[in-house]
Order: C-alpha cells, then sequence, then structure tokens
C-alpha cells in the first residue's frame, strides 16, 4: 500500500494491539484525547444507504405485485408474486446491514493531541495515522440524535487512496480524498475535541486559520453543517 507522505503512514495491524485501536503504545508526552467507533445503525443509514435500499426493494416489490394484478386482475395472483422478491431484498438488505456492524465494530477512531490515528478494514485492517499539523480542513455534519461526520482535508502533498480509505472517506472527494470519522456518537463534543487539540498542535487561532493556510504557515480548518470542528466555512 502507498503511504501518505511521509507524514501519514497505512500500516497492516499487528495481532496484537500494545494500546486499543492504535499501532504501537503512545510515546511520552502524547495524550489519548478521545477514543470511540461509528454507531453501526447511523452507519448503515449513511454510508450503506440502507433505508434507500429498503425504499427502492419495497417500490419493486409493489410493481411486481402491480404488473401481476394488472396481467390477471387477481389480487391473490399478485400477493402470490410477492414472497420471492420480498425474500430477496431482506437477504440483501439483512447483508448490507451486518456489513454496516462488522465495518462499526472493527472501527476504532483516535484522538491524542498530536494526531488522529483511524483502525479501519473488516478483513484487511490498516492503520492511518494523521499528524495534526497535516489537517488542512476539518468540518463537523450533524445528523440527528447528534451522531455527525468528521471530514478531514489533508495538506499537500499527503494522500490516502479513498478506495483504501472507504467508507470512512468524505463522498464524491475522489481526486483528493478526505479521511472522515463517520457517525460519530456526540459528535459536536468530539469536535470540539479536535478543535482544541488542533489549536494546541499548531500554535494557531481557529479564527485566523485560513488566513494562515493561505500564507502557507499552517492549515486552516472550515466546518460543515452544525458546531464548527476548528473553523468556520
Amino acid at each position: 500500500m502507498k503511504a501518505a507522505h511521509r507524514h501519514i503512514h497505512g500500516a497492516h495491524e499487528h495481532e496484537f494491539e500494545p494500546q486499543r485501536g492504535l499501532p504501537e503504545t503512545l510515546p511520552a508526552g502524547e495524550q489519548l484525547l478521545w477514543q470511540g467507533s461509528p454507531d453501526w445503525l447511523a452507519l448503515a443509514r449513511r454510508a450503506f444507504h440502507l433505508r434507500k435500499l429498503a425504499i427502492y426493494f419495497a417500490v419493486m416489490v409493489l410493481l411486481r405485485a402491480g404488473f401481476v394484478y394488472g396481467d390477471t386482475g387477481s389480487l391473490a395472483a399478485a400477493l402470490r408474486a410477492t414472497p420471492g422478491p420480498l425474500a430477496l431484498a431482506a437477504l440483501a438488505l439483512g447483508l448490507v446491514a451486518l456489513l454496516a456492524w462488522l465495518s462499526a465494530r472493527s472501527t476504532v477512531y483516535t484522538v491524542t493531541n498530536k494526531r488522529v490515528v483511524m483502525r479501519i478494514g473488516i478483513v484487511l485492517t490498516l492503520s492511518f495515522n494523521i499528524p495534526l499539523r497535516r489537517i488542512a480542513t476539518a468540518g463537523l455534519h450533524l445528523d440527528a440524535g447528534g451522531t455527525g461526520d468528521l471530514p478531514l482535508a489533508l495538506l499537500p502533498p499527503d494522500h490516502i487512496a479513498y478506495l483504501h480509505l472507504w467508507p470512512h472517506a468524505r463522498p464524491w472527494r475522489l481526486a483528493r480524498p478526505e479521511p472522515m470519522l463517520r457517525s460519530v456518537p456526540e459528535a459536536a463534543r468530539v469536535a470540539q475535541i479536535l478543535s482544541q487539540a488542533w489549536t494546541e498542535a499548531t500554535g494557531l487561532n481557529p479564527a485566523r486559520a485560513p488566513e494562515a493556510a493561505r500564507a502557507g504557515d499552517a492549515p486552516d480548518a472550515p466546518s460543515g453543517r452544525g458546531q464548527p470542528a476548528l473553523a468556520g466555512h
């Protein structure tokens, strides 16, 4: 696998984790600020589009029943035509939900006073270490119930392949993929922790971050909908 510049590394997880979610024990001077995993139901809904798939399958089953009723004029025949498609739809939705559950279960996001660590992957487990000083932008997209997504754009030339990140990547950012902490519970609180850690790591005031980034001194920190992760967007 290709590394994302020398500051950001992707590595296979060892069989033994010296510390949960981390490829190695935190060195002296580095403090664990927050650690968590995605809410699997929110992940299934947002990243795996479970709700949209359920609506799609429901429409397909209704259309099937409608076509049969139109051909035969028999409601009983229309009802007899639905169990098979319903079973296939339930199987497909169950597999998608299982994939979302496994993805959430195998994922650990970590924020320290120096970096963000993403341990991801169901079968092939990878760990990405993202120094706070290499984060160009960070946002917060709040969902119902307090869960939310925190996309992290990286300073050039750092780059992590989209396929290596998915589903922990901001949608449709293919040219410059953005790692994203997905469906994080209490996302606003996590954003505040990340904001404070970024400020202390860079020595910048978040309000002046965009100006500093344009000058090439340090990253800016815009946000998405909801509370800002680092600064205004």
